[in-house]
């Protein structure tokens, strides 16, 4: 199993960037995939969730009506796309594939003026 992440970068605050994870190693298509992020000092939190076909989606409270996950089978990819950036979504952005417990390595996204 393989996680790549990708996109991270520096942001202003009010800014976008889109975040991808391309899998491999596994039949991607049947399962969830999950963003968690870790702010420096901080724990590792859950951000956003989204089921195998893309129907169903979940995200945490901070991040809701400003992030958006999504997914294309085709491409084994899924994505994070992260609007109106606010410096406390500063962080090291994870996919993690849960039911075998993989992770990424990480991407570094860094919201500042």
């Amino acid at each position: 199993v393989q996680l790549v992440e990708s996109g991270g970068g520096l942001v202003q605050p009010g800014g976008s960037l889109r975040l991808s994870c391309a899998a491999s190693g596994f039949t991607f298509s049947m399962y969830d995939m999950s963003w968690y992020r870790q702010a420096p000092g901080k724990e590792r939190e859950f951000v956003a969730r989204i089921g195998s076909l893309g129907a169903s989606r979940n995200y945490a409270d901070s991040v809701k009506g400003r992030f958006t996950i999504s997914r294309d089978n085709a491409k084994n990819t899924v994505y994070l796309q992260m609007n109106s950036l606010k410096p406390e979504d500063t962080a090291v952005y994870y996919c993690y594939y849960r039911s075998r417990g993989y992770w990424g390595q990480g991407t570094q996204v860094t919201v500042s003026s």
